[in-house]
């Protein structure tokens, strides 16, 4: 039997933090589907659905059993269709675990089958978020040590003028 997760979010930009999760999840599953909400309900992304798949498809090229797909229906749908066992989500402070801690326990009233599994944070990636990365880019710092260069060079275009 093959072992299948979901490593889902939005993804507004991948991160390093991100990336170690992934990593991390694909060790543990045969086969691991990174699933990119294409247009969530919580937030408008800076980064199209395109561009995020892309930044995602070249940071995870090297991990043969890792594939990206994108979804816009409830997580747990999406990880029946794509016949997982388990949604993979990384913590990293207790301020993750309280959202975390509602969706886990919403998501299992909708789908028991589906376990939820948390990952901690690598503590080098302990402090990096998509929305903190955003905000550095934005007033031209760099980011170059917590995104992937292709997210690096985005945001560098993106904000070259100001």
């Amino acid at each position: 039997m093959t072992r299948i997760a979901i490593c889902p979010g939005t993804y507004d930009p991948v991160t390093y933090g991100h990336l170690d999760v992934i990593e991390r999840t694909a060790e543990l599953f045969d086969r691991v589907v990174v699933g990119v909400v294409r247009a969530p309900r919580h937030k408008q992304t800076l980064f199209t659905i395109e561009e995020r798949v892309a930044f995602l498809e070249e940071s995870v090229a090297p991990l043969a059993n890792v594939t990206v797909r994108t979804f816009a229906n409830l997580v747990v749908e999406f990880a029946r269709d794509e016949g997982a066992t388990a949604l993979v989500k990384g913590l990293r402070a207790v301020s993750d675990f309280e959202w975390e801690f509602q969706m886990c326990h919403l998501n299992k009233r909708l789908a028991p089958e589906i376990e939820t599994v948390y990952l901690m944070s690598s503590p080098r990636y302990s402090f990096v978020s998509s929305s903190g990365v955003r905000e550095i880019a934005a007033f031209g710092g760099s980011v170059a040590d917590l995104v992937p260069p292709p997210v690096a060079r985005a945001f560098a275009d993106r904000y070259a003028a100001r």
